[in-house]
């Protein structure tokens, strides 16, 4: 079997699991690092014993790389995915797919015509939690389902997280960040979203980061929290 060779941009927080568990698969061979900052790519590639530390655009550059893992900041993803489709290069992006309709139908677009792959987290409908519910729901377990609800309740990425500067900026607050999983679970269990309302509110225009390695810095609310 040929092995898919795999690359990630973006060595952020949430990159260390992707990196774990992307060596796993016997079908995908991981083979590079890439971030804004080379410094981290490198450390992310001496970490994971892999060959290549790149900058973003010298791994799009790779001919060897077929599939790019999109791990960069809410803002940059529809900007990176498109530079990966122009590269000829398969998408695997995190949530969410791109921070404006009109993005997101721009990378569907580019990958059409170029024949490639686009695929967004969250996977997290495919757990065994939300696969029986599923059953239970395909099995008449409870009957017919006519509503369903869901909550996010947290005071802040500020707390934990070591950079959660981008939680805040636009791209991402709860509805962009978190509301992927819960609307990805509805459509998997109920069937297609029709109509969408909402609104939100700037609750405090600052942030004090109270996580370490900044803990103290400020930082300016840019999206609906």
């Amino acid at each position: 079997m040929k092995r898919v060779k795999v690359g990630i941009v973006g060595c952020g927080n949430i990159s260390k699991i992707y990196f774990t568990n992307l060596q796993k698969y016997p079908e995908l061979e991981l083979v590079a690092a890439a971030d804004l900052d080379l410094s981290r790519a490198e450390q992310r590639a001496q970490e994971f014993n892999l060959d290549k530390a790149y900058t973003v655009d010298q791994l799009m550059a790779d001919p060897e790389i077929e599939i790019v893992v999109n791990l960069t900041i809410p803002k940059a993803h529809a900007s990176v995915c498109l530079q990966a489709l122009e590269s000829g290069k398969h998408v695997y992006v995190e949530k969410p797919l791109a921070v404006t309709r009109e993005e997101g139908q721009q990378v569907l677009k580019l990958a059409k015509e170029k024949g490639l792959r686009v695929a967004s987290a969250p996977e997290t409908f495919l757990g065994g939690g939300i696969q029986t519910c599923r059953k239970l729901i395909d099995d008449g377990a409870i009957g017919t389902p006519i509503a369903v609800s869901g909550f996010m309740i947290g005071g802040g990425h500020e707390s934990w997280h070591p950079d959660p500067e981008f939680y805040y900026e636009v791209g991402g607050g709860p509805m962009f960040d978190m509301g992927p999983y819960y609307l990805t679970a509805f459509v998997n269990l109920l069937g297609p979203i029709r109509r969408v309302t909402g609104s939100a509110v700037i609750s405090y225009p600052e942030r004090t980061i109270t996580s370490e390695k900044k803990r103290g810095q400020k930082i300016k609310v840019e999206t609906p929290t």
